[in-house]
């Protein structure tokens, strides 16, 4: 399905399209479903151990049906000679002997012995390659997840989550049922035809010859059932995900869809993904229920030629009535993996259809990392500057930011201000280096941030969003975020961002839980624990991009005494605060006002409000002194 521009559900998630995806029919199995081997060869042993406790168990299960056809000679034998001897005796011309030995029980207990070994190895089997799937498993998810993780902020701008949460769960766990299930199926057909075939051509090569020459019919319709079904596998598995996607938006934004009565809009969303996934499970039915009619048909021919051939035979003298038992039921053995053929392509098909969703995010290449001679950030930020820095959005022809020039040393505090859209939020988004400028260079204490370690940079910065996430948990946990610490170092940042208050009055205090998205708690109650959690680690650099957006006045001049006034401010730190109420950074250091990317003007409060010009506009207007009318 598409968007509204012409976007698959697979092109929204960063897949991108090989000659396989153009076609809208054929499309042959094995071109990424292969790439789950080297995981499997991590656990070789294991695997290995799996396939010889396979081979083990498909032997003790033909050795029934070769014990039950010496049966049935050794009976057919016994009668024929226990009634010749019972006409010796009678006629007199025999002396009265003993009783024979039976050796029925010996087939017996060679039949429930074979049972019990097949049941132990098969067992043993399934649990090796079982766990050898789980772990699989879990380092693809984990390999996805890693390379998800390193991809820069402006990937995850343009993708639904919902989709990229389908790839990691539901493909994933499509690529387990392969090794656990299907690998397992391969094993079993492989060996179990071969071993049969080879007891039935040592026992009769003609009749051997006789039931596989139908077998062949089976090749073209596997090639054109496996041409055919994996696109529409691949569609089901993008289906899949745009409903996950929508869902996902629906149940986190449950409120706005209430409060505009659009439950029924929702509903359609659903309806419509919902249906294309319906139309391709049809279409993929459709194709798999024409093969695997086909798999019968052939399987009736070969059984019907075994038993007339191999009556003839039998007549003949070519082969015993016990052979030809035990060929009648080996066969069923070696036909069984036809049956099993069309199941096992079928999972095939779908294991293709996902492993072409996994491996496209495994070989996501982030377009923001480490130099290879990056070097760590030794020591504390002390200064931050921009040298005529110039940035464009990935998505977007007109530049955000347009020759930026500013710097900010210890214990300064920055403060950015522009209407929506001026590139306040874009400044802030370059040092934390979520992008690259195009132009110009963002130095940390003189040098390029671009030559550091990234993580080295952002283990001293804090940063506080305009749209303060919350993770499902409680207080502490999301103050705490990765860190280890302790209960107080928790309630020393939550009393710094005047979090404390609300918090020791919680029923549960730092473990009270915050619910989903942070849904329990008001805009300005997760805005001030967003702080705490920026604050745990005493940063060198503080961001705060329209961090007291939700905040009361009182509760914001209360938190600004404790970052800027108190004895537990931090004297060096560097602090950057965007902000659209200006009261927010009337007393910064320095004040920069942003018009469609430019610097326009600088200086302290009262040096703009004298200047006359865009921040004095704005004061005037937040102030009351001035209407929007008369600027």
């Amino acid at each position: 399905m598409s968007d509204k521009d012409g976007r698959t559900s697979s092109e929204r998630i960063g897949i991108s399209k090989d000659e396989s995806d153009l076609s809208d029919e054929k499309q042959v199995v094995g071109r990424k479903i292969w790439r789950i081997v080297p995981y499997i060869k991590r656990y070789w042993r294991r695997a290995m151990g799996g396939i010889a406790a396979n081979a083990v168990a498909r032997a003790f299960d033909l050795i029934p049906f070769i014990a039950i056809g010496m049966a049935a000679d050794y009976y057919q034998n016994k009668v024929y000679t226990d009634s010749t001897i019972e006409s010796l005796v009678n006629s007199d011309l025999l002396p009265s002997i003993g009783p024979i030995a039976p050796v029925e029980i010996g087939f017996g207990l060679l039949i429930l012995v074979s049972f019990s070994f097949l049941a132990v190895f098969q067992g043993l089997s399934e649990f090796l390659w079982q766990s050898t799937a789980y772990k699989v498993q879990h380092d693809i998810r984990m390999d996805a997840t890693t390379s998800l993780m390193a991809m820069e902020a402006s990937y995850f701008e343009t993708r639904q989550t919902g989709n990229l949460m389908s790839v990691l769960s539901a493909d994933v766990a499509q690529l387990e049922d392969v090794v656990s299930d299907s690998s397992t199926s391969m094993i079993r057909i492989i060996i179990t035809f071969t071993g049969a075939y080879a007891i039935m051509f040592w026992m009769s090569p003609k009749l051997a010859l006789i039931l596989f020459i139908p077998l062949v019919l089976i090749i073209p319709m596997v090639v054109w059932f496996s041409t055919r079904v994996q696109r529409r596998y691949r569609k089901q598995r993008e289906s899949t995900g745009g409903i996950v996607a929508i869902l996902e938006n629906v149940l986190s934004g449950i409120t706005v869809v209430q409060a505009y009565n659009a439950s029924e809009f929702e509903r359609s969303r659903v309806e419509s993904e919902s249906g294309e996934y319906r139309d391709q499970a049809i279409h993929a039915s459709n194709l798999r229920n024409r093969f695997i009619p086909g798999i019968y048909v052939v399987a009736g021919l070969s059984f019907g030629l075994l038993v007339s051939a191999g009556g003839w035979l039998m007549e003949s003298g070519e082969i015993t009535v016990g052979q030809f038992v035990t060929f009648l039921l080996i066969s069923t053995r070696m036909t069984m993996p036809m049956f099993i053929l069309g199941m096992l392509l079928n999972q095939l098909q779908r294991g293709e259809a996902a492993s072409k969703r996994v491996f496209a995010l495994i070989d996501l290449e982030p377009s923001i990392f480490d130099k290879p001679d990056a070097i760590p950030l030794e020591g504390p930020i002390r200064t931050i500057s921009f040298d005529d820095v110039t940035f464009a959005y990935p998505t977007s022809k007109i530049n955000a930011l347009n020759g930026i020039s500013f710097s900010a040393t210890s214990s300064d505090f920055l403060g950015v201000m522009g209407h929506t859209g001026a590139g306040k939020s874009t400044i802030l988004k370059l040092v934390e280096r979520f992008y690259e400028p195009q132009q110009g260079r963002v130095l940390v204490n003189g040098i390029d941030i671009n030559d550091y370690a990234i993580e080295s940079v952002r283990d001293r910065v804090g940063f506080v969003s305009q749209d303060p996430f919350m993770f499902f948990g409680t207080v502490r946990d999301n103050v705490a975020y990765a860190r280890e610490t302790s209960d107080e170092q928790v309630q020393q940042a939550l009393e710094t961002a005047g979090a404390w208050e609300f918090v020791s009055e919680m029923p549960d205090g730092i473990d009270t839980m915050v619910g989903d998205r942070g849904v329990m708690l008001s805009g300005g109650q997760r805005a001030r624990i967003s702080l705490s959690r920026a604050l745990l680690n005493d940063p060198d650099l503080l961001i705060l991009d329209e961090a007291s957006a939700s905040l009361d006045s009182e509760t914001e001049k209360r938190i600004q005494q404790s970052l800027f006034g108190g004895s537990n401010g931090h004297e060096q730190r560097i602090t950057i605060a965007v902000a659209h109420r200006l009261a927010t950074i009337r007393n910064a250091d320095e004040i920069v006002a942003m018009v469609d990317g430019a610097i326009v003007e600088r200086g302290t409060h009262n040096e703009l409000l004298n200047n006359d010009n865009v921040y004095a506009s704005q004061w005037s207007i937040q102030t009351g002194e001035l209407s929007v009318d008369e600027v």
